[in-house]
């Protein structure tokens, strides 16, 4: 049924610029009853950050930017939900057009600027949904901050009690800056800082994860500093990777291209696993990362799980492959399970680290 609607749907939302077709969307979702999803095979089951996952197929943030529709993602049989980025500020983001598809590509860029309606609407409203599955929260800082990890620290003290997990999000390509706190001083100082809110949101209840989302564009020497500072931290985990701004040679649509911002979807999947293998190398099992970035397939979320990761998160590939793709994800993951004669994931995670961070099998 899934899939009929989006493809009765689809074709008039490609006639819409990307933005406007995503507001409609979420627009649709709004109307759709959240009912609970269908159970998920006991395989699929994945333990992370002290929480039980129904599957390891996630929600990317970015799709629900305002917490408007996380219980209907949910429906849709996703084991999780991201949501946001919030800034603690509501702030518009950059100016329109901001988002644009690359159909041959199967990819998108954006530059939307961390648009948020802010902490307090977020806050208020998860802290009215009926707590059901896993949603996560990724947080922003505000273009025009004095102090981002002030920002973060807002956040956390502000989200740690409606949420299942905290992403600090120091990756986006689109607000000035921001990457600078991946160098090692900032990103330490920024860190002891949001574990410091954290303890105290959290102290005498329940510990909220705490994760970082990377770039895929750092050097090996920066993701040395960036692995061994988060280690050394005690984070829960790790999101690798973010949008790139770099521009493969292969992509087909050309004028597109020349788009400032971050480039998502099938493009971005080498280099976002390779990044995800070398990242996992480095934690050595410290902690669990989820790799996200041109997931389009059983084969796709496989391959992510071989280079490092216990859960994956898609976006970019719902544009073009409607939500019939989270099933079908599932479904293949199954049978790949029962061909290896395995009964759970944590068998592949990282298996093939080694020679996906040399270059191997992308």
């Amino acid at each position: 049924m899934k899939d009929l609607l989006f493809g009765l749907a689809r074709p008039g939302l490609m006639l819409l610029d990307a933005e406007t077709a995503h507001a409609a969307s979420i627009a649709a979702l709004r109307l759709v009853p959240a009912l609970p999803p269908a159970r998920d095979e006991a395989c699929l089951k994945v333990s992370a950050f002290g929480l039980d996952f129904p599957n390891p197929v996630g929600l990317a943030a970015g799709f629900d930017k305002h917490a408007e529709v996380p219980d209907q993602m949910l429906s849709l049989g996703f084991g999780f939900v991201e949501v946001g980025a919030v800034t603690p500020r509501p702030q518009p983001g950059n100016p329109r057009p901001r988002a644009f598809r690359l159909p041959a590509d199967e990819a998108v860029i954006n530059r939307y600027g961390f648009n948020s309606e802010g902490l307090e609407v977020v806050a208020a409203r998860l802290a009215a949904r009926r707590r059901r599955g896993i949603v996560g929260v990724n947080l922003g800082s505000n273009k025009d901050t004095t102090d981002r990890a002030a920002d973060y620290e807002a956040l956390v003290r502000g989200l740690a009690a409606h949420a299942e997990f905290l992403t600090a999000n120091i990756s986006s390509p689109n607000t000035p800056g921001l990457r600078a706190m991946q160098s090692r001083a900032l990103f330490d100082d920024l860190l002891a800082r949001v574990v410091a809110a954290r303890d105290t949101a959290c102290a005498g209840g329940r510990r909220t994860p705490v994760l970082v989302k990377i770039a895929p564009d750092m050097s090996d020497a920066d993701l040395d500093d960036v692995v061994a500072v988060a280690r050394a931290r005690g984070i829960d985990g790790m999101i690798v990777s973010n949008t790139t701004i770099s521009r493969p040679a292969s992509l087909r649509e050309q004028q597109v291209a020349t788009e400032a911002g971050g480039l998502s979807g099938k493009p971005l999947f080498g280099l976002s696993t390779q990044v995800l293998a070398k990242t996992a190398l480095r934690v050595e099992g410290a902690f669990p990362l989820i790799g996200v970035g041109g997931i389009d397939s059983a084969a796709a979320a496989l391959a992510k799980i071989r280079a490092g990761a216990s859960l994956v998160q898609l976006y970019s590939a719902l544009v073009f492959k409607g939500p019939g793709l989270v099933g079908t994800i599932k479904k293949g993951l199954v049978r790949e399970m029962a061909r290896l004669g395995v009964d759970s994931l944590a068998p592949l995670v990282a298996s093939e680290a080694g020679d996906v961070a040399a270059g191997y099998h992308l």
